[in-house]
Parts: C-alpha cells; structure tokens; sequence
C-alpha cells in the first residue's frame, strides 16, 4: 500500500500536457503552445514558480475539461522559460512530487488546480534481497533488449540506467527516458508500490521489445526489396546508358519492365495468364536488342496488353428507349425488335444472363446489318463489324502461332481490340458466305466462338492465353441458312426476316430514303417532292427485289437528276408522280405479269420462293401421240423433275375420275415447261401444281386462272408442307391472285404472313391433292347445248356452306 505522508491541499496554475507524462526529480523540456497554459506558466513565475502538470486524456482537445485531465499529476518548479516565436514558449521544469487533483477550475483565464500531496514509496519493502535482485535484473535485461532494438539509443543513457544501485533509481531513470504510450506512462506514475511499478515496467518492455522485434523484420524484408529494386534501377541504367553510347534504340530490358507494370496493373486476369505474361516479359529482357525475336515477343506482348481486360460498359437496359431507337431507325421487323426487347428485359432482372446469340437470316437488303447496329445503340453498347464472307482460311478466325513471319490474331480478337470493351455487341456478318480449304475450315473455328459454354476461354493462336468473350453479344447474318452447317446453325437462335412488302417499302422510302437521299444531295423539302403513288410506281416499275438498296439507288438518281435541273436554272422544283416519273426515269424496265384472260387447260399457277422474294411460277403442259416419255424443261433441278415424275405416276392412280384414259402413258408424251427458262428452278414445293397441269392436259379441263397453289405431294397424294409461304403470299397478291390453296401444316404460318395479303388473298388449307382439283378444275357443262354462265368467284373455304368443288 503507497504510505501518504502529509496531506497539503495547495491551489496552483495547472497546464493539460499534450503526449507528456511528468514524473517526480524529472528535468524537462517542453514547448506551451495554448494561450491558457501560458498564462497559466506566467501566473507561477510571478509567484513561487510552482505549476501543475498531469497528462491530458485525449491529446485532440484544444479547451480541456476537468474530466479531460488525469487525476494523477506533478508538482514541478518553472525553472526556464525561452520565447520560441509564433506565439509559443518554451519552458524547463523539474518535478517536486506526485499530487493528486481534486479539483480544477477550468472557467477563468487559465487553468487553476486544487491538488494534495501523494507519497510514493521508494524501496521495496518486505521483499527478500535475492527477489529485489533478481526483479532488478529482470529490469535491466530487459532493459538492454529494448536498447539493442531501439535505432540510434545513446549510449549515456544505457550506462546511466544500468549504473544504478537502488531499484527506484532504475525505475525513475527508465521511466524518464523511454518513450513509452501515454496511457502506460500513467499508469507506472499512478501506481505507489515500486515492487508493483518494477513488474509493470518488465511488461511494458518486453511488449516494446516484441512489437520493435515485427517492426525491425518488416524493415529488414522491405529494405532488401528496396535494395534489390535499387540495385536492379542502377543496373538498367548502366544498360541504357551503353545501349544509347553503341546507338543502339530503345532498350528491352527498360521495355520489359514497362510490360510488367502494365501487366500487374490489369485486374481482370487470372495469375496463370499473368505468370505466362511475364515470362515473355522475361524472354523480352534477355534479348540482344538487335534479336529478330525480340520484335516477334514485342509484339505478342503489346497484342496481349491492349485487350479489353479491365474495360467495360453498362447495358441500358430501358426497354422503351430501346424501342423508340429500333422504331427510328427501322421500319417493320416486328419479330426482331420482340425478340430485341424481351432480351434487354431479361437482362434487367437478371444481368448476368449469358449465350445471346442471334442469325437474322434473309434476302439482301432488308436490313439486317444496319438493325445490328442500331441494337449495339438501343443496348449502350460498342458496335463491331466482322465481315465473314469469303474466308476460307482458319487462321482468320483463330489467327497464326506467333513464331510465324507476319503473323497475327484473329479476327475475333481484332474486333474485341477495336470495341476496347469486354462486352461489345460483335456482328459477324454473311455467315453463310464461309468455306473451307485444304488450309482449314473457318466455320468448325466459330464453333467455339458461338458457344456460350466455350467461348469462356476463347484461345487464339497467335495470342495462347484464353480470353472471356461470354459477355459479348454476337449477331450474325445470313442469305441462305441451308449453308451455314447445322453444327454451328444450332449454336444461333434463328429469326428470319422475309422480304418487303410493297406497303413496307413504301413506308421505308417516305420515312427513311427519301429524306436520307435529299439531304445527302443537298435538295430542301420545296424542291422535291414524292407523292404516294409516284413512291409506288418507282418501288413496281423500276425494281424487283427483297429488299431496298435498289430502290435507294434509284432516289438517289431522281434526286441527281432534280438537282441538275435545279442548277442549270431548267426548274426550281420538282414533283414525282406516277405520271411524271417516267420523264426523270425513261420507261419503267419491269412490268408486273397479268393473270391470263380466259382459263386455259394445261397452264397452272404456281408460287415459287427466291432470293429476291416470292414469285408466280406458271406450269405448262402439253399432251402429245407418242410412247409414253415424260420431257422437262425451263432448267429444273434434280428435285423438280422428280416431283414431275410422281405428278405423272399419281395421275395414273386417278385416270377413272377425270376420264383420262387408262393407257395414256403408252401412247402419250407430256412436255411439262416452266417459262423463263434462263433462271434455275429446284425444290418439291411445285409437286401440287404439276399434278394439276398434267391432270388438267389429260382431261381436257381448263383450270381457273385467279388460283395458285404450293405444295409437295406424295404419290398417294398427300400435300406436305413447304417453306416461304409469306414471300410467296406477297406475290400472289401483288398478281392478283383471289385464292391459294397451301398445306394444312402450313396453318401456322399464316400468323406471319401481311395482315394486307390476308385480307385481299383467301387461303385454302388442304391435305390431299384432290381437294385442290376438286375446286380448281372447271368441269365440262351438264348440257353443253346451253351458254355457259359466268364462272363465279371461289366462296369462302373456310365457310361451312362451301362448296368441295366449283362446276360450271
């Protein structure tokens, strides 16, 4: 227990010291920055120079409270006091005795304490001899292990602890000169048994001594990767300094070094890629400058370096701003827009969906490319071109090993270099256009690249790291899907985009081309002028295709042609009419075919597909004495004249119900043609109308002529279905056709085919051939005696008052 001597309540001028313990007998130095402790210091040397000082609790506050300062404090006797300049002092103390404040007044012009006199105890009591030595001895050696760690400790100092005799002086002088925590150093002046105080000090020491043990590991670790960096600077130095001397250019090893740091700052890529890196950063530094593969690992590198590893931009995954865009820039397209929208729908509720890859199959010029990029737009997305068509090399998909001259990515890692972002929308355009070689196959390269479980790790070959295209949106685009091989046609959800129709092109024209045109070609709204039925007799006059290039190509000359006019002062405007276009154009170059005049035997209408759109496609037959040979003509394929085959073999199943006679394929030719013989013709769509024009030549009956039909048949004469039924309908529509009988299994779609085409075209479904010539062919008259009326137009087939067939 600490022995108090005479209690002496004294009031005094206090400072808060800042980081500073006061001990007894302690001589120190210290600098009075505060306006409150200074005139605290000039209150004590105007009277007996006797100031108290006790540790403040937190060193931030600048206005202390009582409850701020330690309860535990110093007397100390002011023994110098120096002018320091910037309104602070600097001051001597010496320490009298320990006090304990009771109370302090904090209101008034500077501190006031109210103190008593604590005594401390200065020997050990009770305690053997051989334990005061031996705690002494604790104290000391640990005192020297403190000393050893402790960087540039005086050697006065040392020699000053360890040469005293009595414990208390040890402890004094340690406590005076050690800069320990503040809370510690309070805690060994608040404590008055020096038994306890000397076991505290061993503490405090050998914590010291562990945390300076960490602090000087660490330093020594961070210090020989300094010196290494060092030497490793002066070194590269030397290098670039003899390679400038010899004029030799840049240095590698000053390259390689650059390499490195550019490849340690990307986030995005795995330690395994960036150890590979490295090493041919390593490679780099140990090449002679003037080393052919030093440029060979140069480049590699730089190629590897310049990915979008770490660059990224964010979907805009607002549907309706996506659909004002697609609606801007595109006419139509109902079904791509669909599927557009619902995926920026999904990919709201839930980002990180993967594996969106799309064909826009159909015709030329409908728009498939322009409609990918005004997606990258709608998506806030980076727009790539990749043009397919022509490659037959794989190395343009995969690239060429880097030991190659000249070699190079693919074109698959030059799109991601020019996006300069991780998730581009990439177009791989005319897919279909792709074929193969003894150099490789191009189109087995995209298997991996379109597949969303793959493409993960693409692998380049002239990169040999894998990179992530799983986050890039690939939409390719086809003419003709029968090419693209059905491995990689699985990979791609396929949309088709048929043909125009003529109200569609109308539309692109008045909303699109027309302004697009005008502008280009520096013509204002009052000086050219379309109006609606001029817009159509251009679309039907002067072209014939499935999309619109020509017909741009053809405003685009109006617009030349009225802009000469213009100039030359000939006129100040001009207006296009169906009547006048033909004064800017000359005669239109197409004449659209007219249904026949009278119903004739022999000549049927059929509907054909191309690449272009759909097609009315006559078939003409002719019976003729002969033996029986079947001849084709108008360059049809391999299937059609099959197809024209099974026509023949099933007319003779049939030969009793439209007096046909049984023998005919004895003592008959038929010559089956189809007109335009210059362009080939394939396919088995045509099986329905070669039957009827065969049945139709044998019979003797006409067959209606404001009918077409499409169909394959069977040689029992089943109808199965066919493919292009809405570019087919466009044609029967644009002809004038009334009826078309399809297959049944073509119900389904009828839901894409025009709402225009549907009105104006009735559509007939049927599954046997014999309900298409029960209704088509027009049978001779009861009595033939009497005039024949007036063939009435086909009824409604789906009405259930119908007819299964329509007689004269």
């Amino acid at each position: 227990m600490s022995n108090e001597g005479k209690k002496t309540v004294v009031s005094l001028p206090a400072v808060a010291m800042r980081g500073i313990v006061m001990f007894p007998s302690m001589t120190l130095h210290f600098d009075v920055g505060r306006e409150k402790s200074i005139r605290a210091i000039r209150k004590a040397l105007e009277g007996d120079k006797k100031i108290f000082l006790a540790a403040q609790k937190d060193f931030t506050v600048e206005e202390p409270k009582r409850e701020d300062i330690f309860d535990i404090g110093v007397v100390a006797k002011v023994v110098q006091v120096l002018g320091n300049g910037k309104n602070t002092v600097r001051i001597m103390v010496e320490g009298l005795y320990k006090a304990s404040l009771t109370d302090c007044d904090t209101e008034g012009e500077y501190l006031v304490a109210t103190v008593r006199k604590v005594s401390e105890e200065t020997d050990m009591g009770d305690l053997p001899p051989d334990a005061q030595e031996a705690l002494m001895r604790s104290v000391a050696v640990s005192f020297q292990d403190y000393c050893e760690l402790v960087p540039n400790m005086p050697q006065e100092i040392q020699n000053t602890v360890l040469s005293q005799k009595t414990p208390y002086e040890m402890f004094t002088r340690i406590a005076h000169n050690l800069f320990f925590p503040v809370e510690e150093k309070q805690a060994l002046l608040e404590e008055n048994e020096l038994v306890t105080r000397m076991q505290m000090l061993v503490e405090i020491l050998q914590h010291e001594i562990a945390v300076l043990g960490w602090e000087k590991d660490i330093y020594d670790q961070v210090k020989d990767v300094m010196d290494k960096n060092q030497r490793d600077y002066f070194l590269r130095e030397q290098m670039r300094v003899i390679s400038e001397e010899l004029g030799e250019g840049d240095n590698p090893m000053e390259e390689s070094m650059d390499y490195a740091d550019e490849i340690q700052a990307i986030q995005n890529m795995s330690p395994e890629i960036k150890e590979k890196l490295l090493r041919e950063c390593d490679r780099l530094y140990r090449t002679p400058p003037q080393a052919q593969e030093g440029q060979i690992i140069r480049n590699h590198i730089e190629t590897c370096i310049e990915l979008p590893w770490d660059k990224k931009t964010e979907d805009i995954n607002d549907v309706k701003r996506a659909q004002k865009i697609l609606d801007r820039d595109h006419y139509g397209m109902d079904k791509v827009k669909k599927r557009i929208l619902e995926s920026i729908a999904v990919r709201k509720l839930a980002p990180d969906i993967k594996g969106q890859i799309l064909c826009l199959a159909g015709p030329p010029g409908v728009g498939k490319t322009s409609v990918a990029k005004s997606i990258a737009e709608a998506l806030g997305r980076k727009y790539v071109r990749v043009s397919l068509g022509g490659v037959r090399d794989e190395a343009e998909i995969r690239g060429h090993r880097k030991t190659y001259l000249g070699s190079m990515p693919g074109r698959i890692i030059n799109a991601m270099k020019q996006a300069g972002s991780r998730n581009p929308l990439i177009l791989l355009d005319e897919i279909d256009k792709m074929s193969s070689d003894y150099k490789g196959d191009p189109s087995s390269a995209m298997l991996e690249v379109l597949d969303s479980e793959q493409n993960v790790a693409f692998r380049d070959h002239y990169l040999e790291i894998p990179f992530d295209l799983s986050e890039v949106l690939f939409i390719t685009t086809a003419n003709d899907v029968s090419m693209i091989p059905s491995p990689l046609l699985d990979r791609m959800e396929l949309i088709e985009m048929g043909s125009y129709t003529r109200e569609e092109k109308f539309n692109i024209a008045k909303r699109h081309l027309v302004p697009k045109q005008m502008k280009r070609h520096g013509l204002a709204k009052e000086q050219l002028k379309f109006n609606k039925a001029g817009l159509l007799a251009l679309i039907d006059g002067y072209t014939r295709e499935a999309g619109v290039r020509n017909l741009e190509r053809e405003i685009a000359s109006i617009c030349r042609k009225t802009a000469k006019m213009i100039v030359s002062d000939e006129a100040e405007s001009f207006s296009v009419t169906d009547k006048s276009l033909a004064t800017l154009m000359g005669a239109p170059r197409f004449i659209d075919e007219q249904l026949r005049k009278e119903n004739e035997i022999g000549v049927v209408n059929g509907l054909a597909w191309t690449a272009v759109g759909g097609d009315i496609m006559e078939i003409e037959a002719i019976v003729l004495d002969g033996s029986g040979k079947v001849q084709t003509t108008g360059q049809l394929g391999s299937v059609m004249t099959e197809s024209a085959q099974i026509a023949v073999s099933y007319v003779r199943s049939i030969c009793a119900e439209y007096n046909i006679a049984p023998d005919f394929y004895k003592t008959k030719d038929i010559h089956i043609h189809a007109p335009e013989g210059a362009v080939p013709k394939d396919g088995p769509s045509a099986g329905v109308t070669m039957v009827t024009c065969v049945v139709s030549a044998l019979s003797g009956m006409p067959v209606r002529k404001d009918v077409a039909m499409t169909g394959e048949v069977t040689l029992r004469g089943r109808v199965l279905p066919i493919g292009g039924l809405k570019e087919k309908s466009m044609a029967a529509y644009r002809m004038g056709i009334r009826t078309v009988f399809i297959p049944d299994q073509n119900r389904k779609d009828l839901e894409e085919v025009d709402p225009v085409v549907k009105e104006h075209v009735t559509f007939v479904p049927v599954k046997h051939v014999s309900e298409i010539l029960g209704q088509v062919l027009i049978r001779p008259a009861a009595k033939p005696e009497k005039a024949a009326p007036v063939l009435p137009p086909m009824s409604d087939p789906h009405s259930k008052d119908a007819p299964t067939a329509l007689r004269q």
